[in-house]
């Protein structure tokens, strides 16, 4: 059965979406990257992650491409506030900006790109008018550590977007468990960790056995948690077919012990990490 995470105000959404970081900047690549798109679209990956940081937009205005046509009601679409942006002037110039870019009057999630000067309460109260007027339907955070989550404290984040893969896993020792008490969905980004994770022969063993590739076993590893949401990037459509695949992949009690033995899981606080 394909997993699914419960997002706030009850929209049930897959486990696994579509990330865009470094998409839309090469022009030689553009229609290769349209396809993939839509090719994880067409597979049911209907959450859309991207940023106002992504090729100054670039990423953006691909995306709005590639969604052209789509009812948007299908669509979950994600993007994200550079921190010099998050103030309660220049926070709604930047959400204009984005939406102009994405060619949609809504946004189903903004997010505060990482922590910068502007205090978090000043970011939530923006945010909040933002929803408000109609041209979001919910805000989170990024690179939020759990110290900046408890700060902020307040039940009307959606969502926390971190790096967690099976290199790294930090945000499984505190982070993690705190979302998952709160029912506060985690965006988990870079789930495929650039790619060396998925030369080691764990994985590799375990993909062997389900008839699976490493990427999909490495994205079924991260899903596994309850309210985890996976957005690896895939510039060929052929990827993203094969990542929308791990959403019906389930690892066995063995398969996630030989994980563990090839990565080990935290046993005390880490810093959280960040690309």
């Amino acid at each position: 059965m394909a997993k699914t995470v419960t997002w706030a105000g009850g929209r049930v959404l897959p486990a696994l979406g579509l990330g865009t970081w470094k998409m839309g900047e090469d022009p030689r690549r553009r229609q290769e990257e349209l396809a993939a798109l839509r090719a994880g679209l067409d597979a049911g990956l209907t959450l859309i992650d991207t940023a106002e940081m992504y090729g100054d937009g670039a990423a953006e205005t691909l995306i709005a491409e590639a969604i052209a046509g789509r009812p948007r009601e299908e669509l979950f679409v994600v993007s994200k506030v550079y921190p010099h942006n998050a103030g309660a002037t220049r926070l709604p110039q930047a959400l204009a900006r984005s939406l102009k870019r994405l060619k949609t009057d809504v946004l189903d999630c903004y997010l505060l790109h990482w922590r910068g000067g502007v205090p978090l309460e000043e970011t939530a109260e923006t945010m909040e008018r933002m929803r408000e007027a109609g041209h979001i339907r919910s805000w989170g955070v990024s690179n939020l550590d759990l110290d900046d989550m408890q700060e902020l404290d307040d039940p009307r984040c959606a969502t926390n977007q971190v790096l967690l893969h099976p290199g790294e896993r930090g945000v499984e020792f505190d982070l993690l468990p705190w979302m998952q008490q709160r029912n506060m969905p985690l965006m988990a980004y870079s789930p495929l960790g650039q790619g060396p994770i998925l030369r080691n022969p764990a994985l590799g063993a375990i993909a062997a056995r389900h008839k699976a590739t490493s990427a999909q076993v490495a994205l079924a590893w991260s899903i596994r948690h309850p309210g985890v949401i996976a957005i690896p990037k895939s510039g060929k459509p052929e990827r993203a077919r094969e990542n929308a695949a791990a959403l019906a992949l389930e690892l066995t009690d063995q398969d996630l012990a030989a994980i563990d033995a090839a990565f080990p899981p935290p046993k005390r606080k880490r810093p959280l990490a960040m690309l």
